[in-house]
């Protein structure tokens, strides 16, 4: 009888989420060839309900630079570690099923004191800006997909996963 196989990474994380009492969900759908990603973390409520504390929603394609990060959410109220664990789970997710290693998102340009604390949350996380969306008719089709200006930032997942990882293990200490 051969031993049974270790469990993913992801299968780990979602352990570790329901040992602090969170649920860790991923709802994948495959329309026309992509992946669409909507991962939550939620605390279980009293009446069967749940309450949201962070999601990240993106889609990605059959390519290395394929994953495109599109919502990064994580409730006021939140405990410390629900956003290195949606990080880290989503980028477990695209290393383990998809052929993605490349990260895509915009810190998108509301406003400028906004925009500057995404733009050093984003680096933080391993992410570096590629260059600058704006109102270039060049620009048009990368606004349309992301829905605003702002700055393009791209990271690896593998990097993004490792220091989401290691506050997510920080966090439980």
């Amino acid at each position: 009888m051969s031993p049974a196989p270790s469990p993913s990474l992801l299968e780990q994380l979602e352990v570790q989420a329901r040992a602090r009492g969170w649920l860790l969900r991923l709802q994948v759908g495959r329309p026309l060839g992509l992946w669409s990603l909507r991962l939550v973390v939620a605390c279980p409520g009293p009446t069967g309900t749940a309450q949201l504390l962070g999601e990240m929603k993106g889609w990605a394609y059959g390519a290395s630079r394929g994953l495109q990060l599109d919502t990064m959410r994580v409730v006021p109220q939140a405990s410390a570690g629900v956003g290195d664990l949606v990080w880290a789970a989503t980028m477990a997710w695209a290393l383990e099923a998809t052929p993605c290693r490349r990260a895509w998102l915009l810190a998108i340009r509301d406003d400028d004191r906004q925009h500057r604390r995404l733009v050093r949350y984003f680096r933080q996380r391993g992410f570096q800006q590629e260059r600058d969306v704006a109102a270039a008719l060049w620009d048009l089709p990368l606004r349309m997909v992301w829905g605003g200006a702002g700055a393009l930032m791209s990271g690896s997942v593998e990097q993004v996963l490792e220091r989401s990882l290691r506050g997510w293990y920080q966090s439980a200490a």
